[in-house]
């Protein structure tokens, strides 16, 4: 793949990101603006699920530069973002 391509293509994932993220925080906001138990709830699992994501792209980060792969970790954290994004897309859509 030539470099022109993969920035094009990074560029689409960060953008795809962006886009889905923003969905997922509308979501958020309607369950959080409910208030209750279930916002409480709400609040406390997105701050933890912000912090494991991170420590798993730090991880995952090291290991490829340890392993002379640092040209990849752009593109597989931001894929490991976006799987984490929909994860949380079909969570809080569900009625």
């Amino acid at each position: 793949m030539t470099y022109a391509r993969l920035l094009t293509r990074m560029g689409y994932d960060m953008m795809a990101l962006g886009a889905e993220a923003s969905g997922v925080v509308a979501l958020r906001m309607l369950k959080l603006a409910a208030g209750g138990q279930a916002a409480a709830a709400e609040a406390q699992l997105m701050v933890a699920e912000k912090i494991q994501a991170a420590a798993e792209v730090q991880a995952q980060a090291w290991g490829d530069a340890l392993a002379g792969r640092g040209h990849l970790t752009p593109r597989r954290a931001t894929a490991l973002y976006r799987r984490k994004v929909r994860a949380n897309r079909r969570r809080l859509a569900k009625p």
